[in-house]
């Protein structure tokens, strides 16, 4: 496959959209759950005047590896975002593999992690510190689930496994354990409660986050809004069957976050002690039951 200027500059319209649709998807959202909890809530273009207005304000410094990692978290998070396929838009077809996505989005973490850690804050550094700490939880459940996934169906590009979930249905179907476990999985990516733990407002100020103001904050909220989409994304092309069309797409991409967000509304938030904990009893177990039904029975296939 060859590689054109024209891929790429279609690739970053598929981020520069992925922004678009989450940053207003988060705003709706905003909205309804307020109105749900007998508020009024903010417009839903609401997190748009934010972004603008901290990316028009002056910012402090605390170094080039505070500056530095804020640009590594963002490039890291639009290039994963570039490779997304979404419904029959897929760019780089061939290279939109699983493991891509697995190393690109690391990098941006990373990127986040060092700048955070380079600001001084110890408040941050406790947030980066819970952060690495969850996704040591989230991701062995999760990465189970999706391995017994490539296992079966013998590839592990994203389009592909979309291709023939269209053919021969829903991995909803095929696997409802697994799907369940990925949507665990898939509150811990987002920091949605039970597991916020590493903003934890009342405790630690937003976490990494709490040392950053004007365009590097405004920055990182492009940042969350595009892995968002990632995560979103990803969940939907796996277990949902991605999207014949755009707008089959946008409905199973709106019907996820949405039910993410409700049900972060209603719970606590864990310690990172049980967050820990949690992932490593009912998920795990759960993901090592499903891939034993997949790989070893063949059940669901």
């Amino acid at each position: 496959m060859t590689i054109t200027i024209t891929d790429f500059l279609v690739a970053f319209g598929v981020a520069f959209c992925g922004w678009a649709l989450q940053t207003s998807v988060s705003g709706i959202t905003r909205k309804t759950v307020a109105r749900m909890q007998k508020r009024y809530g903010p417009k839903w273009y609401q997190n748009f005047r934010d972004i603008f207005k901290l990316l028009n304000k002056r910012a402090i410094t605390h170094g080039w590896v505070y500056d530095f990692g804020v640009i590594m978290a963002l490039a890291g998070i639009i290039g994963t975002a570039m490779f997304t396929p979404v419904a029959n838009i897929v760019v780089f077809k061939g290279y939109d593999n699983f493991f891509v996505f697995v190393y690109l989005f690391a990098v941006g973490m990373l990127g986040m992690a060092m700048s955070a850690s380079g600001s001084g804050n110890p408040l941050a550094s406790i947030g980066v510190m819970r952060a690495l700490t969850q996704m040591v939880g989230y991701e062995v459940p999760f990465m189970v689930i999706v391995l017994a996934l490539i296992h079966v169906r013998d590839t592990s590009s994203i389009s592909a496994l979309v291709d023939i979930q269209q053919a021969s249905g829903w991995n909803l179907v095929v696997m409802p354990i697994g799907t369940i476990v990925g949507f665990i999985c898939l509150m811990g990516m987002l920091g949605k409660k039970p597991f916020d733990t590493y903003i934890a407002p009342a405790e630690l100020a937003s976490g990494p986050m709490v040392e950053y103001g004007g365009k590097q904050l405004g920055m990182l909220m492009i940042m969350h809004e595009i892995a968002t989409f990632v995560e979103i994304s990803l969940f939907v092309n796996l277990f949902l069957g991605g999207g014949s069309n755009i707008l089959e797409f946008l409905v199973k991409y709106f019907i996820v976050y949405t039910l993410a967000s409700y049900v972060s509304n209603v719970l606590g938030r864990f310690k990172i002690d049980q967050v820990v904990t949690f992932y490593y009893k009912i998920p795990i177990l759960l993901a090592l039951i499903q891939a034993g039904m997949l790989v070893i029975f063949g059940w669901g296939v």
